[in-house]
């Protein structure tokens, strides 16, 4: 995954002037656009898209500084239909108009090439198990939120404290199969990952596809597939959030899986009273990586 991330820089640097397939590029990489983007993502802290942005408008703020070059063909040639788009992309990068930048040399801001790198350090054992499961569906209470990366989402937070104290009995007496227990899903997630986007989120529990269900709850129908199980014991929501940005930089470029399209659950198994401490199963759905 490190090296098909490299390669899909390089690639970017190469043809910034030109319209960038990204879902072919990862094609012939022997990966997907989801899973390179959820990984892109997740290790530079911004979405592929931004960064491509930030890359064509660094070099051309180059051509815009030293060139005499037309601002309208210095436009078009980075994709831009009008002189009006490439000054709202250039002022969202630099803070300032392409003109105001030419007759005063700046001020710019520079996106560097990115390099990716593996860093092996060993000190953080993950307990993981891989799990095949037939399709069922996940019911439950549904709102769609922000994503949020550190500490805990107050939207969240208020979805579940909307609900009665025996509404959550209910649920867990309909749960009947893995991942067991209520649950926490993230589903309808932008491939970027970009924070502050909408999810789905549904509080719930899982049932086989069998099983009857209420019409008074949220229903998402899970097809058969793998999934990634991470188990989780500490500081809640701190070490979920940790194991979750570790799967990232550690889980997937060491291991012969990637993520694919469907929803992400987190299964409390036990917790303190408080909920500051918690046992929990991360479900991540993932597919083999081509050979």
């Amino acid at each position: 995954m490190i090296a098909a991330l490299n390669r899909v820089v390089g690639f970017i640097d190469d043809h910034l002037t030109e319209e960038i397939d990204v879902a072919a590029l990862t094609s012939e990489l022997g990966t997907t656009e989801y899973h390179l983007r959820r990984m892109f993502s997740s290790l530079s802290g911004m979405p592929l898209s931004e960064y491509i942005r930030r890359r064509r408008m660094t070099v051309a703020a180059a051509e815009v500084l030293t060139g005499d070059a037309e601002l309208l063909g210095i436009a078009v040639r980075y994709g831009y239909g009008s002189t009006e788009a490439f000054g709202r992309a250039f002022r969202a990068v630099h803070g300032v108009s392409p003109g105001d930048a030419r007759r005063a040399g700046g001020p710019l801001r520079t996106q560097p090439q990115l390099r990716f790198r593996l860093t092996v350090e060993g000190n953080s054992p993950m307990d993981t198990r891989i799990a095949d499961r037939p399709t069922f569906r996940l019911i439950g209470h549904a709102a769609r939120v922000p994503l949020i990366y550190e500490g805990a989402n107050p939207h969240i937070q208020a979805h579940i404290a909307a609900l009665p104290v025996s509404e959550h009995d209910r649920l867990k007496a309909l749960s009947d199969t893995e991942p067991a227990g209520l649950l926490q899903v993230s589903d309808d997630v932008d491939p970027d990952s970009t924070e502050g986007s909408e999810l789905t989120y549904l509080h719930g529990v899982a049932i086989t596809e069998g099983t009857p269900a209420p019409s008074d709850l949220d229903a998402i129908e899970v097809p058969a597939g793998t999934w990634a199980v991470f188990r989780i014991q500490g500081a809640y929501p701190a070490a979920l959030q940790t194991t979750w940005a570790a799967t990232a930089t550690d889980w997937f470029p060491s291991n012969p899986w990637r993520l694919r399209p469907g929803p992400s659950i987190v299964a409390v198994l036990d917790r303190a009273a408080d909920f500051s401490t918690a046992t929990c199963e991360l479900w991540l759905p993932v597919e083999r990586e081509a050979s």
